[in-house]
């Protein structure tokens, strides 16, 4: 056999072949090899000129060859937005904020019961997230009753009454668990005493600020201070937050968000000193701001450290826009010994 009749494969050829008007016996011989072996027609993507598609007698848009992206259906993005209910958390603070003023200034032990009830609320909060979450049960009686007494003897005796009744408190916790089984004894008194000490010796110093003359003055002032501190730290972290404070704590917080607490703060303060607080002088008002700032800011993140390791976003649901009582005691509990503390030093005790 010769090498022409090597050539194209017999489909090939017949496809050529006929392509011409040939025969299907193949190709000539003498034609060249690149005639014999012609590809198939290539459907166009498109409709034909004058007629419809090739492949589907439903008349189609082309398709482009490079679609650009479209975006995903949805609403038009918005600005970023505050994480909370504005309008709940505003109406919520204003109406407890009228509760403070009129309790404070119209009978100074109308004050120490709302204080003695704040602390009662929170310890019930505190105790029932640590036996939901991690199953310590934490004697809610003793902790409840002392707290309370400890807030009033604070306001009657002062500070010796404070210590006597934290302590009593905490014997009275431990004393209390011994009544069931040991399991979990020691985990269940350690949590008990750490409730004892958070919430109400903290909530304490209070009610020691206003045992002075001008005591319903300098709550006012610690209760000034904390909000504002809040509310620049709110206000300016929101707007230009850029760089985190303690990711791995709370990642909402800025140290932008720090700075504007400090200085509303102290602004707050130095006029507060100059106004309210008798005998007070605005340059102890800035001290007074950055100290209430700070310990504010360190209250709240210690708060959100307890929460993440309970794996819960508010500690309660009792105040709309808020949270629970302990999601607003955060930042205030740790500041009082500290406000209180710098009242003392700067104007005295009495």
């Amino acid at each position: 056999m010769n090498d022409s009749s090597r050539g194209a494969p017999p489909a090939a050829g017949y496809w050529a072949a006929s392509d011409q008007g040939a025969s299907p016996a193949g190709p000539a011989r003498d034609e060249p090899e690149a005639q014999q072996t012609r590809p198939m027609p290539i459907v166009p993507d498109g409709p034909a000129p004058g007629g419809p598609l090739f492949r589907d007698e439903t008349p189609q848009e082309p398709m482009a060859q490079n679609p650009a992206p479209h975006p995903a259906p949805g609403p038009p993005p918005q600005k970023k937005r505050a994480g909370r209910d504005l309008r709940a958390a505003i109406g919520v603070g204003v109406g407890l904020g009228a509760v403070v003023v009129a309790s404070l200034f119209i009978v100074k032990a109308v004050f120490v019961g709302v204080i003695a009830a704040a602390v009662v609320v929170g310890l019930w909060e505190l105790t029932s997230r640590l036996d939901e979450k991690k199953g310590i049960k934490a004697p809610v009686v003793p902790l409840a009753v002392g707290g309370a007494m400890m807030v009033v003897a604070g306001y009657v005796w002062g500070t010796e009454g404070a210590w006597l009744a934290m302590a009593l408190t905490a014997l009275a916790v431990l004393v209390w668990r011994m009544t069931q089984p040991p399991d979990g004894y020691l985990r269940d008194v350690t949590a008990g005493v750490f409730a004892v000490f958070y919430v109400p010796f903290l909530a304490t110093f209070v009610a020691l600020m206003l045992t002075p003359h001008d005591g319903p003055w300098r709550v006012l002032t610690f209760v000034i201070l904390t909000v504002i501190s809040d509310t620049g730290a709110y206000a300016v972290g929101w707007r230009f937050g850029r760089h985190k404070l303690a990711p791995r704590i709370s990642p909402g917080k800025t140290r932008e968000g720090l700075v504007g607490a400090v200085t509303f703060a102290m602004v707050a303060g130095a006029l507060c000193m100059q106004f309210l607080v008798d005998d007070g002088v605005w340059w102890q008002g800035l001290l007074l701001g950055l100290g209430a700032a700070v310990s504010a800011t360190l209250g709240d993140l210690g708060e959100s450290m307890i929460k993440r390791d309970l794996g819960i976003k508010d500690m309660g649901t009792l105040l709309p826009g808020h949270g629970g009582i302990m999601d607003r005691l955060d930042s205030l509990l740790p500041t009082a010994p500290v406000v209180w503390l710098l009242l003392v030093l700067f104007v005295g005790s009495h």
